[in-house]
């Protein structure tokens, strides 16, 4: 029964554990990008895109990806919302009329501080592939119809709690868009753009539909986490005063629009020019304990089998609780069976004068009984006593009982008839009952 729980045990850790590698991590280089060709980059999906007369342009920071919407409808594609900073993600949520963002996989940071009523409920250990309805409900947006079964279902999303949002729910809520004057779409699996996925089923034909709506994809392609919005000052210093609002005034100091003397960049354009970002800077803080950022997905996956075989262990080499319980032997063994198997031990082993012991020990203990003799008495008046009986004199009887240890086979086998003479001679002596006496 152990064998067959281990078995399962292991690999079912195992199995979560590759599965746990297969999601790659947001905040990693080269994420979703246009331009990486590793399993984890988005260049298939980049191609794709132009191949279908999409233009696709790359920016790697939020304030030229928010500007280039300006110039017309466009689709601000966002793949690692995580590594932006807390001060600017607000501008998510205020983005011109006629516009999609779409969001891979954000947390519930992400959308709170993005000011969008979307919160993320249960997710799934690993994508699963399933169609574009939802409780029996068919996909209101065209781009999931046309797809059909996609890897697109591992966290899930619903309208938060004391809103009046109204979600478009595809893919089990693995995917839901908000319409509003501009359109958010939140999709909570990275499958569906990636380059080892995006050839299965039908996750190309997703991905580039929710990106090649308008016909131009605005790809935000960040390498790490963005740096708090700072006043460009000549000695580095200076408080955040970015109003990343697109059409509004992009310049440092006053408010005015005017360039600052660190040169160009976002300011408010109100009041005293100072913004209205908090006094911070560094990158976002993590959602989850730094522990647990600290390790890669397989040491925690390799930790969990190595736990479960020690649970197991544990298991099998516990004892029964409860009292002893008695069972009967397996098998009997006969006395003349175990003196046979003893005395071959004594002759492999060449141990002559524990033998000879032994078989003194045993004579006298026998001897003492017949004769009714105390278990104190000593050797000499032991032999004294038998002499009596047998005849023998005292000195060939103390050195026939607790004499010297035989140097042979030969002389333990005589040794041991002797014993068993003197024995008979005892128990048959006159006024004594033999063994085949009737009394």
């Amino acid at each position: 029964m152990i064998v067959p729980l281990a078995l399962a045990a292991v690999l079912l850790a195992g199995t979560v554990g590759a599965h746990a590698l297969d999601q790659p991590d947001p905040t990693d280089p080269g994420f979703l990008s246009p331009v990486a060709t590793d399993d984890d980059g988005g260049r298939r999906l980049a191609d794709a895109l132009r191949a279908r007369g999409v233009t696709v342009d790359r920016e790697t920071d939020l304030l030229p990806a928010l500007l280039g919407l300006d110039r017309g409808p466009a689709t601000l594609f966002v793949p690692a919302a995580e590594l932006l900073h807390p001060d600017t993600l607000d501008t998510l949520g205020e983005l011109p009329a006629g516009r999609r963002l779409v969001l891979v996989d954000p947390s519930r940071r992400v959308l709170e501080s993005a000011g969008l009523p979307v919160v993320p409920t249960d997710r799934r250990w690993a994508a699963r592939a399933v169609g574009p309805d939802t409780d029996g409900r068919p996909c209101p947006l065209p781009e999931a119809s046309r797809a059909g079964v996609a890897a697109a279902l591992l966290q899930r999303y619903a309208a938060a709690p004391g809103t009046a949002a109204t979600l478009d729910r595809c893919y089990g809520d693995g995917l839901v868009r908000l319409p509003g004057r501009a359109e958010v779409v939140v999709i909570g699996a990275s499958d569906p753009f990636r380059n080892d996925r995006i050839a299965e089923h039908g996750n190309e034909t997703l991905g580039t539909g929710l990106l090649g709506v308008h016909g131009r994809v605005v790809w935000l392609d960040l390498d790490g986490p963005a740096p708090a919005p700072t006043v460009g000052r000549p000695d580095g210093t200076g408080e955040p005063a970015w109003s990343p609002a697109p059409g509004g005034s992009t310049g440092y100091g006053d408010g005015t629009g005017e360039q600052g003397p660190g040169g160009p960049g976002p300011a408010t354009g109100g009041g005293d020019g100072r913004g209205d970002a908090p006094d911070s800077a560094g990158p976002p803080p993590p959602d989850d304990h730094p522990l647990l950022d600290a390790f890669p997905p397989w040491f925690w996956a390799l930790l969990l089998q190595l736990a479960l075989a020690a649970l197991l262990t544990v298991l099998w080499r516990a004892r029964r609780l409860g009292p002893p319980v008695t069972e009967p032997l397996p098998v009997e063994v006969r006395a003349a069976e175990t003196a046979l198997g003893r005395a071959r031990l004594y002759q492999r082993a060449r141990a002559r004068g524990p033998a000879a012991e032994t078989l003194r020990a045993a004579t006298r203990e026998r001897l003492r009984g017949r004769l009714h003799l105390p278990a104190s008495t000593t050797h000499a008046e032991l032999a004294a006593r038998v002499a009596g009986q047998t005849g023998d004199t005292p000195e060939q009887l103390r050195e026939l009982l607790s004499g010297a240890a035989p140097e042979t086979d030969a002389e333990l086998l005589e040794l041991a008839r002797s014993l068993d003479r003197l024995t008979r001679t005892v128990a048959a002596a006159p006024g004594r009952p033999t063994e085949g006496d009737p009394r």
